[in-house]
């Protein structure tokens, strides 16, 4: 070997590299326990300011079947936002789809699942129309989904005459305003927890399957233990009252789903490639247009069960019904960690948001909060939220 040449370097030590604490943990990855936090602060605040009164069994029930509705259009938002689009009609929806339910069940001749299939099918043709024109007329989704905000709120009106119409199906009603027996209501929150931890096991296994970071059992411990102290807490609330509300139930039966969509299924994993990098998802082989369709058809879905929900739970159907919901979706969502730049939310999350929503709303109106002050600060803290997204993503690159 010539004298002037040298040895070869070793090769790069398999061993984990020292990675900073602060590239270890990023600031998505501790939205959900930072969430927590913020609503057990938000509703020891609100307790203190009401005298107690925020946290009583009654109120805290009412809390939970309002929340239903924004929850419910929260996962549907979730999964349109993680694709890099947006969905500004939810609310327009809400009111069209709990009208058709109305006036569909005010005839003689039809009941509940006439009134319940008449809805759904409606939310489902308006988000597929919407979802063509944004997929393959190409038109944006802003665009389209402002359009549809003006006119779904067009033909409720148009089909209602401009008057409320009241629900005569007691079913119907019992849909918004039944509670199920404590007894059931327990049973539920066990399932949910199992199936909690089921997810997040499931999860754990397939990040090792393959070759990824797998979580310890630390973190597998919180991910388990501090949404289940929540559902136990949230139970245990509305049982002291009358029994957890049936759309509670749809709420989490819906968000379960969604969760196991999101994070179990080739369709979610779809989702989080098309907002992350849509180019390079079209080059591997997924179809973008049939996705988007797909996910616009689902939030049409999930407008109508909410509008069905929001309706049954007035007892009746209004013409300005749903008025600046899909504004609480969207701010959920984004408390809950969603980007507005696509790829990245957590149906938990998005939950999360949307009981922080609620209970600002709900205590500030306890407290008499004028309407104005109850704006402001919402879009204060839609703002520093999106602000934190943008500041965490910045430190990330």
């Amino acid at each position: 070997m010539p004298a002037s040449s040298k040895p070869l370097p070793a090769p790069p030590s398999p061993s984990t590299p020292n990675i900073p604490l602060r590239k270890k943990f990023s600031y998505a990855q501790l939205q959900p326990f930072t969430l927590v936090f913020a609503l057990a602060v938000v509703w020891i605040l609100a307790a203190y300011f009401t005298g107690g009164v925020f946290l009583e069994a009654r109120n805290f029930s009412n809390l939970m079947r309002q929340m239903a509705v924004t929850g419910i259009l929260s996962i549907g938002m979730l999964m349109v936002i993680v694709s890099s689009r947006i969905d500004l009609s939810v609310g327009s929806m809400v009111g069209f789809t709990g009208m058709v339910a109305a006036l569909v069940q005010s005839s003689a001749r039809h009941g509940l699942v006439d009134s319940i299939l008449a809805a759904i099918l409606l939310g489902v043709f308006v988000g597929v129309l919407q979802g063509a024109l944004v997929a393959y007329v190409e038109i944006p989704a802003f665009i389209v989904t402002l359009g549809g905000l003006l006119a779904w709120r067009g033909a409720t009106k148009g089909i209602s005459s401009g008057e409320t119409i009241p629900l005569r199906v007691a079913r119907l009603q019992a849909l918004g305003q039944e509670y199920l027996s404590p007894a059931t209501g327990a049973a539920i929150a066990i399932a949910a927890i199992a199936a909690l931890s089921w997810l997040v096991f499931r999860r754990n296994r397939a990040r090792r399957r393959l070759s990824l970071p797998s979580w310890s059992a630390v973190q597998v411990a919180l991910r388990i233990l501090l949404p289940s102290a929540l559902i136990i807490a949230l139970t245990v609330g509305l049982n002291s009252y009358a029994g957890v509300p049936i759309p509670v139930l749809i709420f989490l039966m819906i968000a379960l789903l969604g969760a196991f969509v999101m994070r179990n299924t080739v369709f979610g994993r779809y989702l989080y490639a098309i907002g992350g990098n849509a180019d390079a998802a079209r080059l591997s082989g997924i179809n973008l247009r049939r996705q988007v369709l797909i996910v616009f058809a689902l939030m049409g879905l999930l407008s109508a069960i909410a509008g069905i929900l929001y309706t049954a739970r007035v007892g009746s159907a209004s013409p300005d019904a749903g008025l600046l919901l899909e504004l609480d979706a969207i701010a959920a969502c984004v408390i809950g960690g969603a980007s507005l730049m696509g790829g990245r939310g957590t149906v938990l999350g998005a939950c999360l948001g949307a009981l922080l929503m609620a209970s600002l709303d709900n205590s500030m109106s306890l407290r008499n909060v004028p309407d104005f002050i109850q704006d402001i600060v919402k879009g204060g803290i839609l703002v520093a939220a999106v602000g934190i997204d943008v500041v965490s993503r910045r430190r990330s690159s």
